[in-house]
């Protein structure tokens, strides 16, 4: 019964996690445009915009029932996808991200370790 609620707590705070994720795309761009590596960089706009609208859709997706599991596959793929701006963090090494500095140990603890927990989060929560 306890396990049943903390999923479902989870669950919903998912929901809201990527709601705000996502239209924090539009509220500071700034935020998220440099993190696109240099060979996207020509369409780091659209990538920004196009990551947030799907942050929000898939988000959404997650509430009924019928789309629930086309939601968490969608976040999981999502998540694979943003892989390579993970790896661009650990090639560049040290650096600042307006005020939050990005260390090469926070980003593959990032990668390693905040992905698959992300994709765990998603799968487990989204299984009510």
């Amino acid at each position: 019964m306890k396990l049943k609620i903390v999923q479902q707590t989870l669950f919903f705070c998912l929901i809201i996690f990527y709601i705000f994720a996502g239209y924090n795309h539009f509220a500071t761009p700034s935020f998220y445009i440099p993190i696109i590596p240099p060979y996207l960089s020509e369409w780091a706009k659209e990538i920004n915009i196009l990551s947030g609208i799907v942050e929000i859709i898939l988000a959404l997706l997650l509430i009924p029932k019928t789309t629930r599991s086309f939601a968490a596959k969608g976040i999981i793929i999502m998540l694979i996808a943003f892989i390579p701006t993970h790896v661009y963090f650990i090639q560049k090494g040290y650096f600042m991200l307006g005020s939050y500095s990005i260390t090469p140990l926070l980003s593959y603890v990032r990668l390693f370790v905040g992905q698959p927990l992300l994709i765990l989060w998603v799968w487990w929560s989204s299984k009510i």
